[in-house]
């Protein structure tokens, strides 16, 4: 995956981070000054989110370049696959990173993820292709090939957050004299993954936490930025949205109606009999998501300085004290928070990154506040306010007043005891894990969650300042005076120009990641469905329950071709057979002999690419 001055950069920061962590490892986190804590864990959760990243990464063996796997724990739970929505918010916070540190092997890693994503974006799966719905798969397996068990499928917030991080990147080499190849590479991944937002953006999908499917507000926060971005972007490079221009108005009709004006909170989901009150940290991930430097304390586009950000913050965070590890702590001070408080995974646990989230979400109203320079406390905020400082009234308050100053400082304690939740729960070598017992606080679930030290990462760049560029919300506040629920079906094309300048071309042999193309012709009658199963684990070792689905969306009476994606390694020598299966479940294999193949070790005009052409027997 690495460049020789990356794996050096690496080679180097590793022997640095092992020496940081093995002194840390000598402290305990909980006898340590926060400030301490801060400044010691931040180099752990960096090595911590490389650690989990590409051929590179030290405990992610056998994952492809630009991969982002979840966690290396592979039992009690196996995480170890690739998530799209991780994978975005874990690379858009290396991103935001690049822009302050500017480090070639940062970058070199950013484009391994928007290249995996490419590839990824092609990939047949249980959701569908590229143009049929693909898109909204929610993971794969780290060699790129697909995950075709049972799981809570679509969910249609990861289109739109790998918009987003690629967006970023976008508009940073758009700012450095490189529109081109903004344009060539970046922006067919973009575009595939805008048509599907316009497309299914008021369509039903599984929520954040991937459990019930209904409309999450954490979702349609990602997906109304991901539409203001790439129209600003697309105009940049000379090019038009149309469909982002036509369809971001309606998400942003949406975000308001799920507010409740009687409760003062954001409902996190919207579903039918699921037997939760709607309050969830969903809420607080989405504010700090839709967060924009140069944007003022507007309700419509949820930013965390907000009224009814603030207001929500209030009411998810008060829903968790009930906590045994928040007994005894008063009103008005930080908790553990979890994702909502009937959460029965693994009991029902707090989470470093909801917990952190909330500290982030008012590092980020600081900065507005103090950019501004003044705090508008109103009826809705009102009740936060007094949590936090008890003589709180409604009214403005300018930066240099006594009032502005008490205020501030009551918010920035409130942020840190958030940190410091995490600070005391943290074990002592600095490994975040995904949860910590509401009992005891002793970490739980997967270990190295790479999204509980991106989230760590952001939050502490937030507390210092070090802030994401602008989106473009300041310019997304205007509400429809009607909401519609319509859609916008976009333009769906193969990315396949992954040819970064300064680059070399990727030299193909054995161990390469070819990307191999089933073409079958099976004449199918409704309900029936083509699989491709053979001897290699990419094929699922001729499991038929599990192999690997083709897609029919170029399927036609003349052509009834069905195809799919998979990715294996250069000179691999495989046999393989096609499989119809009925509706009812009823398998027919294609007749004998096996089908072989040797996967090439040569590129293809640059491209690790091969396809088979078959016709079903």
């Amino acid at each position: 995956m690495l460049h020789n001055s990356l794996l050096t950069t690496a080679a180097v920061l590793g022997a640095f981070l092992t020496q940081t962590v093995s002194s840390f490892s000598q402290l305990s986190a909980r006898q340590t000054s926060l400030e301490t804590y801060l400044t010691n864990e931040e180099p752990i959760a960096y090595k911590g989110v490389l650690d989990n990243i590409g051929s590179a990464g030290a405990k992610v063996d056998g994952a492809q370049p630009g991969i982002v796997v979840a966690s290396p724990s592979k039992t009690d739970p196996d995480y170890f696959f690739t998530w799209t929505r991780d994978a975005a918010l874990t690379l858009k916070a290396l991103v935001d990173r690049f822009l302050v540190t500017k480090d070639p092997s940062l970058e070199l890693l950013i484009q391994d993820y928007i290249s995996s994503q490419a590839a990824l974006q092609g990939v047949s799966n249980p959701s569908g292709s590229l143009s049929s719905g693909g898109l909204g798969e929610p993971k794969y397996y780290v060699d790129k090939t697909p995950f075709t068990g049972s799981w809570g499928r679509p969910q249609r917030d990861g289109p739109a957050l790998r918009a987003t991080a690629s967006l970023a990147y976008a508009k940073y080499l758009i700012a450095n004299g490189n529109a081109t190849t903004a344009k060539d590479i970046i922006w067919p991944i973009v575009n595939n993954d805008l048509s599907y937002v316009t497309q299914y953006w008021n369509q039903t999908g599984f929520d954040l936490w991937e459990e019930v499917q209904g409309t999450s507000f954490f979702t349609i926060i990602a997906q109304h930025r991901a539409l203001i971005e790439g129209s600003a972007v697309a105009k940049q490079l000379g090019l038009t949205c149309a469909n982002c221009d036509s369809q971001a108005p309606q998400v942003r009709c949406l975000i308001q109606k799920l507010w409740s004006s009687s409760g003062g909170y954001m409902y996190a989901d919207v579903n039918a009999n699921n037997g939760r009150s709607g309050k969830g940290t969903n809420t607080i991930l989405a504010s700090i998501h839709s967060y924009d430097q140069s944007a003022a304390c507007d309700d419509a586009t949820f930013q965390p300085c907000s009224s009814r950000a603030l207001s929500n913050l209030k009411v998810v965070a008060d829903s968790f004290r009930s906590y045994q590890i928040n007994s005894g702590i008063a009103q008005g001070q930080a908790v553990a928070l979890g994702r909502y408080i009937e959460d029965v995974y693994y009991n029902g646990n707090p989470w470093y990154l909801t917990t952190t989230a909330a500290a982030e979400q008012l590092y980020y109203a600081l900065s507005t506040w103090d950019r501004i320079g003044s705090i508008t406390i109103d009826s809705v905020s009102l009740a936060f306010f007094r949590d936090i400082y008890p003589s709180a009234v409604a009214g403005t308050f300018t930066k240099g007043s006594a009032t502005y100053a008490s205020l501030t400082s009551a918010v920035k304690t409130f942020a840190d005891g958030f940190f410091a939740i995490v600070q005391k729960y943290t074990p002592a070598n600095g490994g975040l894990a995904e949860q910590y017992s509401k009992s005891n606080g002793s970490p739980l679930s997967a270990v190295d969650l790479t999204w509980s030290y991106a989230a760590f990462l952001t939050a502490k760049a937030a507390r210092d300042g070090k802030l994401p560029p602008s989106w473009g919300a300041q310019g997304a506040t205007s509400i429809p005076t009607t909401c519609s629920a319509t859609s916008a079906t976009g333009t769906y094309a193969s990315a396949t120009n992954t040819a970064w300048p300064g680059r070399p071309a990727p030299t193909c042999g054995a161990g390469t990641s070819f990307a191999v193309t089933f073409n079958v012709k099976a004449t199918t009658a409704f309900g029936q469905n083509i699989f491709v199963a053979g001897s290699i684990n990419q094929l699922k070792n001729w499991d038929a329950t599990s192999a690997v689905p083709l897609s029919a969306d170029q399927y036609s009476d003349s052509n009834p071709l069905w195809h799919g994606t998979v990715t294996i390694p250069g000179g691999t020598a495989f046999s393989y057979k096609y499989i119809r299966k009925d509706s009812n479940g009823a398998v027919t294999w294609e007749s004998d002999p096996n089908r072989s193949y040797t996967v090439p070790t040569t590129c293809q005009n640059g491209q690790a690419v091969a396809t088979l052409n078959d016709s079903f027997r």
